[in-house]
């Protein structure tokens, strides 16, 4: 709650009067964030409120348990029922990758959910190992640098959040062992169903991570400090050498 009081304050994120659509999948990440939100709200010295939303593939899924748990905790909950899974079988061809796909399509009935119920922002449950992550990824992979903002407009107009960017993955798995929360594993991925390529390059990214921080412990650290101090003038830009 102190890393996210911090995060919170400096990125404005949750702010007087919010009506926040929290994506909640049942995995660890996004169960903890239901639960630091529902205590942000009883700490924080305004008013916000949040209502959690669950996106059904059309897999069959079943997620009695998942609200259980929110009426278990007064966590207003809505699971909305899409047919992305069947869609998929056609947009996506063999040994092709389904991960920008299903995620395109979630976010948008997030974003449309959120307009439909009064909803200002968006929260995402991404952490500080994911922008590392995705920096290089897109460092290696495609070229740029570029990583996971903490707040960003998208073009509908609604807010994007991400309270736990300043927190480590390990931190949110061990809140969800700590308290015995029942979270969804990779056995609710719609890649289990598909004889599709798996994602290898954010696997990479996390082994190679993981072996600069066994000899550069400060690793996460520093990153997340880099991503603070962009010096743009040190880049090959040519039209900043006009002078």
């Amino acid at each position: 709650m102190s890393k996210l009081g911090k995060t919170n304050a400096e990125f404005e994120l949750i702010e007087e009067g919010d009506k926040i659509l929290v994506g909640l999948s049942g995995g660890k990440d996004s169960l903890t964030m239901i639960h630091a939100m529902r205590e942000q709200q009883r700490r924080a010295p305004f008013k916000f409120d949040f209502i959690a939303v669950t996106i059904s593939y059309g897999m069959g899924e079943n997620y009695d348990d998942l609200k259980k748990h929110c009426k278990k905790h007064e966590i207003d909950h809505i699971v909305i029922d899409t047919k992305v899974y069947e869609l998929a079988k056609e947009k996506i061809r063999k040994n092709s990758s389904f991960c920008s796909f299903f995620s395109r399509m979630r976010r948008g009935y997030l974003y449309t959910a959120a307009q439909d119920n009064g909803c200002n922002k968006v929260a995402i449950g991404h952490h500080l190992d994911d922008a590392c992550e995705s920096f290089f990824m897109n460092f290696i992979y495609n070229g740029q640098m570029r990583s996971l903002a903490p707040k960003y407009k998208a073009e509908n107009g609604l807010i994007v959040i991400r309270p736990l960017i300043g927190m480590r993955e390990r931190q949110l798995r061990a809140f969800v062992d700590d308290n015995n929360l029942n979270a969804i594993g990779d056995e609710a991925c719609p890649a289990m169903r598909f004889d599709v390529k798996m994602p290898h390059a954010r696997a990479n990214m996390k082994k190679m991570l993981a072996k600069m921080e066994e000899e550069f412990p400060q690793l996460f650290t520093s990153l997340n400090s880099a991503f603070k101090n962009i010096s743009i003038d040190s880049f090959f830009d040519k039209d900043k050498f006009s002078l």
